[in-house]
């Protein structure tokens, strides 16, 4: 702890938050880029009645999320009651109106914001346009002319004493339930993933993505114990730190702190891994259709993930990771909202087409 201190002392408090979640999005940009995590692609495979690859790989990040992040609190390397998101006031209607809308958008914009800045550091211009208006709407929801729609929306129905609550304590499970319950759905998604006949690369990859999250959560909450200044304890989401980091090249005097960090390094993780691998390559819209559906889809992500209070990353896989019971109501939303998509508009379109 002790050359923890020195070295935050060394390189400034805001150089360290940007330089750990740097360092986690790059974890993060790899780990998804090399695995092909998509919560978007794991919804639209269950909703077509398939239990293949690209659930398994979802499944084995949510869990191993899970898995690292009790781990860390076991171990005494992480508290969750500091995280930011539990120290605020939830919101039920908000992660259940926002989630719906980031589902659809997310089926819509074939990606979800996570997925998207990925895909932009492989050359996917559609991706490049498409999480550029994200980025604009989720800035436009937390502090421009949407923010009132969006904090009225919110304050219909929240939780009580101004902090989020518990799953695990509103249930009357004990901690210990949550790495439990990790290393059970670890087991479940492995048991999918061999029956679908994955990689092994894509299962350590896939599990990269939840250390990631981890990554996050320990880095911010370590910082934050020997911080002079108060620091957010947080961790991987999108919806925020896309806004901030669009800010942060637009305002006269910028600060510094783990979200400006994390974009860029998810970006710069994403393309070298995809440089290695040799698969970068330029695409562009298929058509306008395409990117008129595109275009709308990211503005609901963009709105949606403000309200629900997370993107499918933020919210499904960091929040959920600590039991926020309004990221595991936005979660359900999230797929409740893509599979519905899915169906109506995609599956019927197909159906429609063939006729």
């Amino acid at each position: 702890m002790e050359s923890f201190i020195a070295f935050v002392e060394w390189i400034g408090e805001d150089r360290a938050g940007a330089l750990f979640g740097l360092l986690t999005g790059m974890v993060f940009g790899i780990a998804a880029q090399r695995s092909s995590f998509c919560l978007r692609a794991a919804t639209v495979e269950f909703a077509r009645g398939i239990l293949g690859g690209k659930v398994g790989v979802w499944l084995l990040t949510f869990s191993t999320a899970m898995v690292w992040v009790q781990g860390a609190q076991v171990l005494g390397l992480f508290d969750a009651r500091d995280a930011r998101m539990m120290g605020v006031a939830g919101s039920w209607s908000g992660a259940v109106i926002g989630g719906l809308m980031f589902g659809v958008g997310m089926v819509l914009a074939r990606g979800c914001s996570g997925r998207l800045l990925v895909l932009a550091a492989t050359g996917n211009l559609r991706s490049v346009v498409s999480g550029l208006i994200f980025a604009v709407v989720a800035q436009m929801s937390l502090h421009g002319w949407l923010a009132p729609v969006r904090s009225w929306l919110a304050g219909l129905w929240t939780t009580p004493d101004g902090q989020n609550l518990n799953l695990l304590t509103l249930i009357g499970l004990p901690d210990e339930a949550g790495l439990v319950l990790g290393l059970i759905l670890a087991l479940v998604a492995i048991g999918v993933a061999v029956r679908a006949k994955m990689p092994v690369a894509t299962l350590i990859f896939a599990s990269g993505v939840g250390f990631a999250v981890a990554m996050g959560w320990v880095l911010t909450w370590t910082l934050a114990e020997v911080a002079w200044e108060p620091v957010n304890v947080t961790s991987a989401t999108f919806t925020g730190p896309s806004a901030n980091t669009l800010m942060f090249f637009l305002e006269p005097s910028p600060a510094l702190n783990f979200d400006i960090g994390l974009v860029p390094g998810v970006f710069l993780g994403a393309f070298l891994s995809a440089l290695v691998r040799r698969e970068f390559r330029f695409q562009g819209f298929e058509g306008e259709a395409t990117m008129r559906r595109s275009m709308f889809g990211a503005v609901l992500m963009g709105f949606g993930g403000m309200l629900a209070g997370g993107c499918a990353i933020g919210a499904g896989v960091t929040g959920g990771s600590i039991f926020a019971a309004t990221a595991w109501l936005a979660l359900f939303c999230f797929w409740l909202g893509a599979m519905a998509t899915d169906l109506l508009v995609d599956q019927r379109g197909a159906r429609l087409a063939a006729a």
